[in-house]
């Protein structure tokens, strides 16, 4: 389970404070696929890497199955990481890399034995429906094979919360459809929670059991998916779902 209590960040500019997120709070249940929906700037990315403290809260707390990430030793914090993963727009591979050292890298950096390493990664590599890609380098991929090498390197820590920043924006409908019920499939599979990042309501409606909507860095809707997108009570959320206001 991840409990955000009261989650508050602000940054200090030229211009005076600048408030990202205001006493937000949100429970994201075990082997939920949340999505946290909002325009550009409303502080979905100050959000997410507020949860896995990327980013330190300014006031709140971040508690990961009983853990208060915010009261953690940088050593138990680099530790307690490990079960947060995280996939991005850009796919951040390492160009100078083959798939298969791609998905490596994070096992390299824990300490597992090379063998040991492979072994998993060519697993990973079947799991993301790539098998034949272990020794293309990310040049040679499609926008979606990228995204997929990308979230088998970020499941290569054996996580237990995936983190999707904007993963499919990127990508044309047809590949998104592909990589969302990926997504999906490693949720049922794996038990994995996924929190899905995004601007795109048709995201949420495809995967999501939850969703929360957030405007100008507090949440203005959340609930099942069905309750929010049947009874919208905000405007930005009407807005989203393209409704006319009366």
């Amino acid at each position: 389970m991840i409990e955000l209590k009261h989650l508050s960040k602000t940054f200090s500019t030229g211009e005076g404070e600048f408030h990202a997120l205001e006493d937000v709070s949100l429970t994201v249940q075990t082997g939920d696929i949340f999505g946290i929906v909002g325009m550009s700037g409303a502080g979905k990315s100050t959000l997410v890497r507020c949860i896995n403290l990327l980013e330190k809260p300014t006031s709140g707390h971040v508690i990961i199955d009983g853990q208060d990430m915010t009261a953690l030793s940088a050593r138990a914090l680099l530790e307690m990481r490990r079960s947060i993963s995280m996939i991005f727009q850009q796919f951040n591979l390492l160009m100078q890399r083959t798939c298969l050292k791609n998905i490596c890298f994070p096992m390299e950096i824990a300490g597992v034995p090379a063998a040991e390493a492979k072994k998993r990664a060519l697993e990973l590599l079947d799991v993301v429906g790539l098998p034949d890609k272990a020794d293309a380098y990310p040049a040679q991929l499609s926008g979606g094979q990228k995204q997929r090498i990308a979230i088998a390197r970020a499941l290569a820590s054996d996580p237990k919360v995936l983190l999707c920043d904007e993963a499919t924006s990127a990508l044309d409908p047809t590949t998104t459809r592909s990589i969302l019920r990926l997504i999906q499939d490693i949720n049922k599979r794996l038990g994995i929670t996924v929190i899905i990042i995004t601007h795109e309501i048709g995201v949420v409606n495809a995967i999501c059991n939850k969703v929360a909507i957030i405007n100008q860095g507090a949440f203005v809707e959340q609930g099942t998916v069905e309750s929010v997108m049947a009874r919208p009570s905000s405007p930005i959320t009407r807005m989203l779902l393209g409704m006319k206001e009366e």
